[in-house]
């Protein structure tokens, strides 16, 4: 059943604008189970359906997930190949559950490396849902915040040599235009399933002030509950910025 969104703290303080999750411990679930990893995918599958659907019931305007890294090409290429059939199956067979949830999908990667056919769905999943405007959701795929970031600084570096760009003119609004998440406001708050404490080279730049929230819980169990008390922590902390708390 929809719920009201999360209303202000007796603080004061307001639910997270923007959620960063990174979606960890599909392989461990699988594992504990007797069951192969792609066993564990599929059920993370059901989880991002569950917390996109959560997240909009919740009021969050931006919700970005963490579904395939750089790095996730040196798995086992079975592996690999079972995760791009998901994804597969993600784009052509969710467009109506994410238009139920007002959701307008962005997916943000370098999607050089992805097959013609998958990037032809992405692209008809990001027209079919520009219209839903209850939240944004971001899924990163064949994503890497430090070559986002190498990548950002050669586009700038090309426009000085060409002339186009003074290297005085050079700051962090303009910078950011150049990355992957251009438009995209950034995190308050990043969640990393499966009791690991590291963010995986994951928005590095933009996360430079979230709050970091590490819960236990393996992503296929996530659910609209766990992300409630994710926010519920994020509320109990004081957010400085580099200043002087009250």
């Amino acid at each position: 059943m929809p719920t009201a969104p999360l209303p202000a703290s007796p603080d004061g303080s307001s639910a997270p604008r923007h959620v960063a999750i990174i979606m960890d411990g599909n392989g461990r679930w699988a594992k504990a189970r007797g069951l192969p990893r792609v066993a564990g995918h599929r059920r993370g599958a059901d989880a991002v359906r569950r917390v996109i659907r959560g997240a909009g019931e919740l009021g969050i305007p931006v919700l970005t997930l963490f579904a395939f890294s750089t790095e996730n090409w040196t798995r086992p290429a079975e592996e690999v190949s079972d995760l791009m059939g998901l994804l597969r199956h993600y784009l052509r067979n969710e467009l109506e559950e994410l238009g139920r949830n007002g959701a307008r999908l962005r997916v943000i990667g370098d999607r050089g490396r992805l097959a013609r056919d998958i990037v032809s769905d992405i692209g008809d999943a990001e027209r079919r849902t520009q219209s839903n405007t209850r939240i944004d959701v971001n899924i990163c795929i064949n994503y890497g915040s430090r070559d986002e970031i190498v990548q950002a600084t050669r586009n700038l570096a090309r426009k000085v040599a060409a002339g186009e760009l003074a290297v005085e003119k050079i700051d962090e609004a303009l910078f950011e235009r150049e990355l992957l998440t251009a438009g995209v406001p950034d995190p308050d708050l990043l969640i990393r399933t499966s009791g690991e404490q590291r963010i995986s080279n994951f928005l590095l730049w933009q996360c430079a002030y979230a709050e970091l929230v590490f819960v236990d819980t393996l992503w296929p169990d996530f659910g609209k509950e766990h992300l409630e008390r994710a926010i519920a922590e994020f509320r109990r902390r004081e957010r400085r910025y580099g200043g002087v708390g009250s």
